[in-house]
């Protein structure tokens, strides 16, 4: 039945949902996990195949420990998508160390600032 079909065709109906996850697994869990959530946003999993491959294809371009760095920003700020890894790779926010506490922000002393004991 399949011998008919172009050899694009055949390729991508071995592709499967599982099959993309693992793809991603091999680079890193946060990067299984942004395919996963990208799959799952669809009735039909297979409409995401293209941006789950497209995603995987950025490992070629940046590294894959970089990529996986993306995808865990990217799941930190609760944005899965295609695009919004990219932007991280190409602006290089995956370089910066996210993984700890956000640092605490502390305003500058000035004669001006009140600071937190005025207001109490």
């Amino acid at each position: 039945m399949a011998e008919h079909l172009p050899a694009a065709h055949r390729a991508h109906r071995e592709w499967t949902p599982s099959r993309l996850i693992e793809w991603g697994q091999r680079i890193g869990v946060s990067t299984a996990e942004v395919i996963a959530r990208i799959l799952s946003e669809h009735k039909h999993p297979e409409h995401g195949y293209r941006r789950c491959l497209g995603l995987l294809s950025l490992s070629r371009r940046h590294g894959a420990h970089r990529l996986e760095a993306a995808c865990g920003v990217a799941l930190r700020a609760g944005a899965f998508r295609y695009r919004v890894v990219k932007e991280i790779l190409d602006n290089n926010r995956d370089r910066l160390d996210l993984a700890g506490e956000a640092a605490q922000w502390s305003s500058p002393a000035h004669e001006n600032v009140r600071g937190p004991g005025y207001y109490q």
